[in-house]
């Protein structure tokens, strides 16, 4: 890949996977964070990345990248990081796309990931395999089961109320 390649991938790239990587770690800085490691970490291996397969590159590095960082931030535990909203519950509706938040929140961290990607950022299964490291099938798989448990979270009549 060229250096007017790489910058191409930078301005067609980026955005996405900044709100990929934001819609989950939740935090515009550690998104930040986690975006310019993807495109550092694809620097170095510029020589070695075809500008074709740069888009699946990126994501996958940076999806690896982001489970690093939330696997270490598990391991720290501090309370200072912890979000005290989400130790308070509130029985009132506030907005549709914050009831959606919270029930993505409430799905295994594999299947939050593949939906996302499939239904907020449009990727097939094939790429979403290639780029969390699942088969196929697998993708399917967490995908019906994550919408299965959304469809029964959302229609909960507390939260319609």
């Amino acid at each position: 890949m060229t250096v007017g390649q790489y910058n191409t991938c930078v301005e067609q790239f980026s955005d996405n996977l900044y709100r990929f990587i934001l819609k989950n770690l939740r935090n515009e800085e550690q998104a930040k964070d986690v975006v310019q490691d993807a495109f550092t970490k694809m620097w170095l291996k510029v020589e070695e990345v075809s500008f074709e397969k740069a888009k699946s590159y990126l994501f996958t590095t940076g999806y690896r990248t982001m489970i690093d960082f939330i696997r270490r931030e598990k391991k720290r535990g501090d309370i200072e990081h912890a979000d005290l909203n989400k130790l308070a519950h509130t029985n009132h509706y506030s907005d549709l796309q914050e009831i959606l938040d919270e029930a993505i929140k409430k799905l295994p961290e594999s299947q939050q990931h593949v939906i996302m990607l499939r239904d907020y950022e449009g990727y097939s299964y094939e790429e979403i395999g290639e780029i969390t490291g699942l088969n196929e099938a697998q993708v399917k798989v967490y995908i019906y089961r994550a919408r299965v448990a959304l469809k029964k979270y959302l229609v909960k009549i507390e939260y319609l109320i």
